[in-house]
């Protein structure tokens, strides 16, 4: 595939009205596949990577994300942008891809993949999450022991258990909410926090159909809802504000305590 093919294939599976660019280094890095340069607008591949156009486009869809994800926020992206965000809007852009046959996925295409994902959510995702539901079961007949008996569940928890109050807090609610061992204990503790019990039930079944857990993350998350490019950025002045008068008043606590161990 040559500049203009992957370009006018990106711009098919999501339009923007920001243009940019697609580049060919020609070259072989051990480093990146590809880099995203946003002062110019620049999707840089490194095409001499890749066995075939499928590897290519991965990466040049994964560096088209950073494009959206650059041109589009709302508030200035910082230099971690490897986000939530950015996971849901690549993961979103794969599967977009995938239906229009632009991308195809080789974990699903490549029988040992297959068989290897069947192993590891049967053995480890769906039967690990099968036993903390257990443990949530278990737990919450350790709390109403304790209250028979008059004793502190928290006590039991750190000095008998030695397990995590927050951790134990999630495992019971995996057993009380009655969630799908299949989606495996990680994203169990995510649909644990989502308190909406139809945003809930609809997380749950978006993983269950392959949705990522960023995916899902962004979607029913507790984040607040998006704002404006102006709201964004007034609510960014106000943030880094604090932040420099925080820093001011640390700074001067610290002149003053070495000022008093000078004077020791």
């Amino acid at each position: 595939m040559n500049n203009d093919q992957v370009r006018k294939a990106l711009l098919s599976i999501r339009r923007t009205p920001h243009d940019f660019t697609v580049i060919m280094s020609g070259k072989k890095s051990r480093k990146v596949h590809g880099l995203y340069k946003p002062d110019t607008r620049e999707i840089i591949i490194h095409n001499r990577n890749f066995k075939n156009d499928n590897e290519l486009m991965y990466t040049a869809i994964h560096e088209y994300a950073h494009h959206l994800q650059f041109t589009s926020s709302a508030a200035p992206v910082s230099a971690r942008t490897h986000t939530t965000a950015f996971w849901n809007l690549l993961h979103t852009l794969l599967f977009e891809a995938e239906e229009k046959g632009i991308y195809s996925n080789p974990f699903e295409q490549i029988e040992e993949f297959r068989a290897l994902t069947r192993e590891i959510r049967g053995r480890f995702l769906e039967g690990g999450g099968a036993l903390m539901k257990e443990l949530g079961k278990l737990l919450l007949h350790a709390h109403e022991l304790c209250e028979k008996h008059g004793t502190s569940y928290p006590d039991y928890l750190d000095r008998v258990l030695g397990l995590p109050r927050t951790s134990a807090a999630v495992i019971v609610k995996s057993h009380t909410l009655d969630l799908d061992p299949k989606v495996g204990f990680e994203n169990m503790r995510t649909l644990a926090g989502i308190r909406d019990d139809r945003a809930r039930d609809k997380a749950q079944e978006e993983l269950k159909a392959g949705h990522s857990p960023d995916m899902v993350k962004a979607r029913y998350g507790a984040a607040a809802p998006p704002k404006s490019r102006l709201e964004a950025l007034r609510s960014e002045r106000e943030r880094l504000q604090k932040s420099i008068e925080n820093m001011k008043k640390r700074l001067k606590e610290i002149e003053r305590r070495l000022s008093e161990l000078n004077e020791e």
